[in-house]
């Protein structure tokens, strides 16, 4: 089961995200469902409903998990899949980090679309990975040094994923913050 627009939107009042937050989430929606539309005729084939629920509901946690301090997307992922949507669950659970492992080097996953563009969006607005990046290592990482492998592993991360995203679309990364808006 897949919730709809509205059903995501009911879920964000429920949990009380902040309204930056819910900004933040409908901006990273517009992004993935730009990618994954360009994707699918390309002739991927992406649940375009998947694709907006996972990308809406990618912070669900995130309000709480400021004062927590808890991992939001383990967090997120164990609400929404308690909330009967286990494929959106694990799109929530990976935004951060893809599994190791479950990429495929022809493919990109739902799940990689919502990594991709909440990496593309810095509070509402549209950014490169650089600059993106370079926000996560002010605001985060100097304070927890601990982190600064796992920030170089990400990053990384990304930027392969873009890779593998534009070699299959006629954009590039640079065009994304004028194409869709």
């Amino acid at each position: 089961m897949i919730p709809t627009r509205e059903e995501c939107f009911e879920l964000m009042r429920q949990y009380e995200m902040l309204p930056n937050i819910v900004r933040h989430s409908e901006l990273v929606t517009k992004v993935a469902l730009f990618i994954a539309r360009k994707l699918n005729s390309c002739g991927e084939h992406h649940d375009l409903a998947l694709v907006e629920a996972g990308a809406l509901l990618h912070d669900i946690t995130k309000t709480i998990s400021i004062k927590t301090r808890e991992d939001h997307a383990k967090t997120g992922g164990e609400l929404v899949s308690s909330l009967g949507y286990p494929q959106v669950a694990d799109i929530v659970r990976q935004h951060i980090r893809i599994d190791p492992g479950t990429s495929d080097p022809d493919a990109v996953s739902e799940a990689e679309l919502i990594n991709y563009a909440d990496k593309r969006v810095k509070h509402v607005e549209v950014v490169s990975i650089e600059e993106r990046f370079r926000d996560i290592q002010e605001r985060y990482v100097n304070y927890f040094p601990g982190l600064q492998a796992r920030f170089e592993e990400v990053l990384l991360e990304t930027q392969l994923l873009e890779q593998k995203i534009f070699s299959k679309i006629d954009v590039s990364p640079e065009q994304i913050k004028d194409l869709y808006l």
